[in-house]
């Protein structure tokens, strides 16, 4: 009974380490910014250096992330248990506290340990670390119990190849784009139509009868019933996938329905100091050469003045608007990106190492 549970824990918990870690390894550039978040979080209700880790939230996600897939296969093949139940064990205790401290203080409100692909509250993160604590502690404590599946020459060789490749996979998707997009902007998504909810919200009712707690869909309103509380059961339809995004003119005017309407190719830039100079030249080139009907337009978070300037230095002669950086970040993981829209549609998207030949774009458009 013992070996089934030692063996059930192992792989539970090794495989759900390498599928969060493949999850995030999709798209590096999502956990650094949850990464960000909790950077800022600690800079301002623990120690202010944390805030010097925000420029190199990338690299250190980036690390976590491989290095969970490395603790997840170590764990499936029994390697060197001794440090790997200690390490296990250090990072569950960890994570247990970072979804601890969000959930109770409600300060990230999700902690991306499966990306965007399953999203969890804050609570239903914690009980999940709890789940894996209770089970690491079990592994750790008969540690002495595993035999090693490989030899020595073999297990590291298994680690070290898995290192190099997950390294590449990972370093592929932040030069491109995300292999599978699963966000509210993806391709094929309508942009309008996730800002509304896909259902009529639901409610569920609690009253007291007679002691009793008796729950109902209709609310109840004959004699000896206590209305108690309410609450929506049907959250995931009833809420809107999209709830900021907003598109403002260079004038203050609300631009959100404009970019909804005919063929727009939005170009992403969320910030100037990471976006890449030398990739609007290829932008402007493709720019040059779309054929009539195809309205280009800046998205950008950057300061009017500032970007003013900016577009002057690059040459970039398309009309810009304003959104928020949080949205921007959201909609494409490239500085600057491109995103073809028709009658809110999303068509494409376009990492800047991937600018797309103007016949790309035109086979797109229905």
């Amino acid at each position: 009974m013992k070996t089934f549970v030692n063996n059930t824990f192992r792989i539970f918990v090794g495989g759900l380490f390498i599928f969060s870690g493949l999850v995030k390894l999709n798209d590096p550039q999502g956990t650094a910014i949850k990464m960000t978040e909790y950077f800022q979080v600690f800079a301002e209700d623990f120690l202010g250096l944390f805030q010097y880790l925000v420029p190199a939230a990338l690299p250190i996600a980036f690390a976590i992330i491989v290095f969970e897939i490395l603790v997840g296969i170590a764990l499936l093949i029994n390697y060197n248990m001794n440090l790997t139940t200690k390490v296990l064990l250090a990072m569950i205790v960890f994570f247990t506290f970072l979804t601890f401290y969000s959930a109770y203080f409600n300060k990230v409100t999700d902690c991306g340990c499966f990306g965007d692909a399953i999203p969890l509250t804050p609570w239903e993160s914690f009980y999940k670390d709890v789940v894996l604590l209770v089970m690491s502690l079990w592994l750790f404590v008969n540690r002495k119990d595993f035999v090693s599946t490989f030899r020595s020459l073999t297990a590291n060789s298994i680690l070290f190849f898995s290192a190099i490749i997950f390294t590449i996979v990972g370093i592929y998707a932040i030069k491109h784009l995300p292999y599978i997009d699963f966000r509210p902007y993806a391709i094929g998504e309508s942009i309008p139509q996730n800002m509304q909810p896909a259902a009529r919200p639901i409610f569920e009712y609690t009253f007291l009868k007679d002691g009793e707690e008796i729950k109902s869909r209709e609310y109840i309103q004959d004699e000896g019933y206590k209305y108690v509380s309410n609450e929506v059961i049907n959250k995931d339809e009833s809420e809107p996938k999209i709830t900021d995004y907003s598109v403002e003119s260079v004038d203050g005017e609300d631009a959100t329905q404009e970019t909804f309407e005919g063929i727009k190719l939005l170009i992403i830039i969320e910030s100037l100091e990471k976006t890449d100079a030398e990739a609007y030249k290829g932008i402007n080139s493709l720019l040059s050469r779309l054929k009539p009907g195809i309205e280009p337009m800046v998205l950008t978070a950057v300061g009017p003045s500032e970007f003013d300037k900016f577009r002057h230095q690059v040459q970039l002669g398309v009309p810009y608007y304003f959104t928020d950086h949080t949205v921007l970040k959201a909609m494409v993981r490239s500085n600057p990106g491109l995103i073809l829209v028709q009658d809110g549609v999303v068509k494409g998207k376009w990492h800047h190492n991937d600018t797309p030949e103007p016949s790309d774009i035109h086979s797109l458009i229905d």
